[in-house]
């Protein structure tokens, strides 16, 4: 079997990908967005550093937590 040779252009990969199903055009974009969002270890260390400022600040009772009702709303 041969394949089509794939588009190099933005503007034609769009008009290519919009020719495939809805679940091949889910995966494509899935497979794209997975790979923009590659895991930073920086980033991941901050956050786990913040984490444990804000764990820490909350134990010591200087910061009250929030009911998850007030937050996101009844369940």
């Amino acid at each position: 079997m041969r394949h089509k040779s794939v588009p190099r252009k933005p503007a034609n990969l769009l008009q290519a990908a919009l020719t495939l199903s809805p679940n091949e055009r889910f995966a494509l974009a899935d497979g794209i967005l997975s790979s923009l969002d590659a895991p930073d270890p920086e980033i991941d260390r901050i956050w786990i550093d913040e984490a444990a400022r804000r764990l820490a600040a909350f134990r010591r009772g200087e910061v009250k937590g929030i009911p998850a009702e007030d937050v996101i709303g009844p369940v």
